[in-house]
């Protein structure tokens, strides 16, 4: 964010910050909590749409349930353009009496701001009926874009879903469309589907009633959310559906399981999914219960790759383990499950119960889900496979940009709010060095943020606190800022005396880093500001040199550190040292981030020394 004395200067020189910053008006009508927002609070949505195939058209009504907060004359609604909105009408219950106005409203782009009639009081409540159509945006390569998806299986039948995450909810229906107001009460989703077409409509929670109308010719839908649901997590499915299910005894009692799939992918699809079991017996040990026992769990097939649809977890990884069938990490265990399969459903603790408030903060979803995969690997296979996962995961970061985006305008950070920000949450347990705390930690925030939105402020000041670490600088570093930590170390072989600090890094930083090294524990406490001593001895080593650089094959210090070695003539100064070699070996430890595309030799133990610390 441009500091006080920038935007100044800019005003000065006669220049808009939104024409410095590239957002607009829209954006931050899209992003803010403004005035015309903050006033009410959505107790409960009731979406009722039809749409119709043949055109890629919707017409629907929708009904706000709200609280006046606040006071404020003028009310926004959010629905994209090009949907249409035909009339607002405000309902409210005054003393028993309910009184009904047709409202006055203008376009703005993506808004409409009405001018309710009704004298509110704080803590009265409200009905806002919405009545809507229109062609909506369509998605052309979900989830990565926003929009209504119009499919066909591959017997023809229509095949429609809707991703919106980041684009926002008010794609399909009219809403207050801001991460920080969930529905408290929940929502009602009512699909209209015409008959002839021999579909069913899925949606959140649990089937409330389906039922012919004989007067529209057409089959009504209707599915009933229990617990607070983001904007972008309400979804329709439409298609030609069959249904399983079975029950999950988990830590809250039987957990009703429903799985929905195309007829044509039936038999592949109970295969695949015999996995859903085992996500949920590894996440609720690593994240305690899962949040919506009341609405049951889902895995729906989507006509896209998939998305973290609360109750309703979209699925299209073609049934296969893997990305699509390939390892992200590139560890081999990525082939074990299915990504899908896990990493969505893990956005049901990390997303969906607790939610942010903005989506700068959107690392809080993305790296605790991406970490989630981490620790299913370490459930089934160990804490040894896990780190391998974690480790390969990391040649995705690009350290493009902070992974905080900009607050108030609808922006998230850099994509580096998987990879980068999981292997963060990877350093920040392995500096607690004690997983049974880490473990009650990731508990913790599901269970005193339940449901709750929250801010990434809450998250960190939380796990320092319950860590009794102060992890403050560590998400600065990590989360604002683009520099990639250096423990630096030097070694003066004769006093036996080694000297270590953190560099390359921002003020204060102070992570702690341990490792093992044959049952023995080490832990270094580095600072930015003052290089640390100790005295410790390193025995010989065998080094075997490339071209360029020198670097340890598999370093006691993972899974968290790599470590990279140079030729130095400094007499005085080693990490390691060969009686052998006139050449020290001057070394660094990037942590926990290492570049890729660097080609590294390899250094080796000798088989006749090794090496051995001295405290």
């Amino acid at each position: 964010m441009k500091s006080i004395s920038t935007l100044f200067l800019f005003l000065i020189l006669g220049l808009s910050a939104t024409a410095q910053t590239g957002f607009t008006k829209a954006d931050t009508l899209r992003g803010s909590l403004n005035e015309n927002r903050d006033w009410f609070d959505i107790l409960k949505y009731d979406i009722h749409v039809t749409p119709n195939f043949e055109s890629k058209s919707i017409q629907g009504v929708v009904l706000w349930d709200a609280m006046v907060v606040k006071i404020n004359k003028q009310l926004q609604i959010d629905l994209q353009q090009p949907l249409i909105i035909d009339q607002v009408i405000m309902m409210v219950n005054k003393k028993g009496l309910l009184k009904m106005d047709t409202l006055a409203f203008t376009r703005d782009g993506n808004i409409a701001i009405a001018n309710p009639t009704s004298l509110l009081q704080i803590g009265d409540s409200f009905n806002l009926l919405i009545k809507y159509h229109g062609t909506p945006i369509e998605a052309l390569r979900p989830p990565w874009d926003g929009g209504w998806i119009w499919k066909k299986d591959t017997n023809g039948n229509p095949w429609i879903s809707v991703a919106c995450q980041g684009l926002g909810a008010s794609v399909w229906y009219p809403c207050k469309d801001i991460q920080s107001d969930e529905p408290d009460n929940g929502a009602i989703i009512s699909i209209q589907l015409a008959k002839k077409d021999n579909i069913r409509a899925i949606a959140n929670g649990r089937i409330y009633k389906e039922e012919k109308l004989l007067a529209s010719d057409t089959t009504s839908f209707k599915w009933f959310v229990k617990n607070p649901i983001n904007n972008y997590n309400i979804i329709p499915y439409i298609g030609d559906y069959v249904n399983w299910y079975e029950k999950y005894k988990g830590l809250n009692g039987d957990l009703d399981v429903n799985y929905w799939v195309l007829r044509e992918d039936a038999v592949k699809a109970r295969k695949q999914f015999t996995q859903v079991p085992q996500m949920l017996k590894a996440f609720e040990h690593w994240f305690g219960p899962y949040p919506f026992y009341e609405d049951g769990f889902k895995m729906i097939q989507s006509p896209h790759l998939g998305m973290e649809h609360q109750s309703a977890i979209a699925y299209g990884n073609k049934f296969a383990n893997g990305y699509l069938g390939r390892d992200l990490s590139g560890s081999g265990w990525g082939l074990q499950w299915d990504f899908i399969i896990v990493h969505e459903s893990g956005h049901e603790w990390f997303a969906n119960n607790i939610t942010t408030k903005d989506i700068a903060d959107m690392w809080v979803h993305e790296g605790f889900t991406n970490y989630s995969e981490t620790l299913f690997t370490e459930f089934y296979y160990g804490k040894e496979k896990g780190n391998e996962y974690s480790v390969g995961s990391r040649r995705t970061i690009r350290n493009d940009k902070p992974i905080i985006g900009q607050y108030g305008v609808n922006k998230e950070g850099s994509g580096d709010m998987y990879a980068k920000a999981g292997s963060m949450i990877h350093n920040i347990r392995h500096a607690m060095n004690n997983d049974s705390l880490f473990r009650s930690i990731l508990i913790g925030l599901n269970k005193d943020f339940y449901h709750q939105t929250v801010t990434t402020q809450q998250i960190e000041n939380y796990i320092s606190n319950k860590s009794g670490i102060n992890f403050s600088k560590v998400f600065d570093q990590y989360l604002r800022t683009i520099q990639i930590p250096v423990f630096s170390f030097q070694y003066d072989q004769k006093e036996q005396i080694l000297t270590y600090q953190w560099k390359n890094c921002i003020a204060g930083f102070d992570m702690p880093l341990h490792f093992t090294y044959e049952s023995k524990h080490f832990e270094f406490l580095p600072t930015d500001y003052q290089p640390q001593k100790r005295l410790i001895k390193i025995a010989n080593f065998d080094v075997i040199q490339s071209e360029k650089d020198l670097a340890i094959a598999e370093s006691d210090l993972k899974p968290t550190a790599s470590l990279s070695l140079e030729k130095s003539y400094a007499d005085d100064i080693s990490s390691t040292y060969d009686e052998r070699e006139k050449e020290t070996l001057k070394a660094t430890v990037s942590w926990p981030f290492f570049s890729g595309g660097k080609k590294f030799s390899t250094i080796k133990k000798n088989s006749n020394s090794k090496m051995e610390y001295i405290e």
